[in-house]
């Protein structure tokens, strides 16, 4: 009875007038890459900025931290059990909690970053867990099995998708024939609608949504075939948006400004700007650059250029949002991209973090280190907080201090 109140009470709560969540997630706010801190060093020392402190027994994986205003949430995988870990701000362990098998295959180890939402945690594992924990302790409130409970296909490298959270629900992408998308209400797991969309199998994005004027709400992502839309209060199938050359490695999650929806995809289609209508029932193909793209590491939008890393031949790339034209190039290894406080963050697949000067499309390195600490690819995300850099490599995660010091 205590518990059937305790979620009545969250969900009347979540209907409240001006109730705001407080989300923390994969790559920042609003999934953009962008996060909104300021005071931060515009130059690093020959060596990198400070170390503040470095954990050594992550295990296995590719996903990036999540980090609340006390606590670091991070998965990892050893001896092909997945565990979530949650940290305090100075790198000491608060719990660890079993999470199930773990991906094993190729490339081991968790790819998907948590989802943090008031005191509930939501993580998605490579076999398909759907799992909510208590942000406290770690103690699981429900779970669900894309592959088991939703007759889901996973991929060839395994669920990648971070949890989308929007009010009351949580979205996850099956790759079923009939429940190509799913909602499910966040405090019980329970399905609220499913969606067969175009019944095309799940790909490696982490979703994003589009919130509209008049409240209409749009889920996007990359499915294997298709860019779709999907009316987040129906489940109704709204777009699609066909990918023309092969290639099923669809990592990047889309970014939206503006009535405009810019994708970045190196699986066969390079970067792509589509128009949504005003109602957001339609698209239209503005440009699409075949050349540029990057497979896995995002690209951000400021003012008029999307700046990230072209994968071959490796470079780090400027594109006027405006035409689809490269604007300008430097050479830099390819590797995932974030903003914040003007300077752009690249940690590229040799393992070199770069800050990297916009200048207006005209990009200039700054200053670079090296990441000599941890285990095989150099995959994950950077995340910033608080004026703390979080590099995770393998079985390390590195925090970093960038805070500008003031003069004594």
């Amino acid at each position: 009875m205590k518990k059937q109140f305790s979620i009545l009470l969250m969900l009347l709560v979540a209907a409240l007038p001006g109730y705001v969540q407080t989300i923390t997630q994969w790559r920042g706010v609003t999934r953009d890459g962008i996060y909104h801190e300021t005071n931060l060093l515009k130059t690093w020392p020959e060596n990198g900025p400070e170390l503040k402190w470095a954990i050594d027994s992550l295990g296995n994986g590719f996903a990036s931290p999540v980090v609340t205003n006390d606590r670091i949430y991070i998965p990892g995988e050893v001896d092909s059990t997945g565990y979530l870990f949650a940290f305090d701000k100075q790198g000491g362990l608060i719990w660890k909690q079993e999470t199930g098998k773990e991906w094993t295959e190729n490339f081991p180890g968790p790819r998907s970053t948590p989802t943090v939402v008031d005191n509930l945690i939501y993580y998605c594992s490579s076999m398909g867990e759907v799992i909510c924990m208590d942000a406290a302790n770690g103690q699981r409130k429900w779970s669900v099995n894309m592959l088991k409970d939703l007759h889901g296909i996973n991929v060839r490298f395994g669920y990648t998708e971070s949890p989308l959270i929007d009010g009351d629900r949580l979205f996850c992408f099956p790759g079923g024939r009939d429940t190509n998308v799913v909602a499910l209400n966040r405090f019980t797991g329970k399905m609220i609608w499913k969606s067969k969309a175009m019944a095309d199998s799940a790909s490696y994005c982490s979703p994003m949504m589009i919130r509209l004027p008049a409240n209409n709400k749009i889920l996007v992502t990359l499915m294997i075939h298709h860019l779709i839309g999907v009316d987040a209060a129906t489940g109704d199938l709204l777009w699609s948006y066909p990918f023309e050359r092969p290639g099923d490695i669809h990592c990047n999650t889309p970014v939206y400004e503006g009535g405009f929806i810019y994708y970045d995809d190196r699986g066969g289609n390079g970067i792509v700007k589509l128009e949504l209508s005003p109602d957001g029932k339609s698209i239209r193909e503005v440009w699409r650059n075949f050349k540029g793209g990057n497979v896995q590491g995002g690209s951000v939008k400021i003012g008029e250029y999307l700046y990230g890393s072209r994968y071959r031949p490796a470079r780090f790339e400027s594109v006027v949002a405006s035409t689809g034209v490269v604007a300008d190039s430097v050479k830099f290894n390819c590797g995932s991209t974030i903003f914040a406080d003007d300077m752009l963050y690249c940690y590229n697949d040799q393992g070199v973090m770069g800050l990297i000067k916009p200048n207006q499309g005209k990009p200039e390195v700054v200053s670079t280190f090296k990441i000599t600490e941890g285990t095989l690819e150099h995959f994950a995300h950077p995340v910033i907080c608080d004026g703390v850099l979080y590099i995770r490599h393998g079985n390390v995660l590195l925090a970093y201090d960038i805070l500008k010091k003031q003069p004594k």
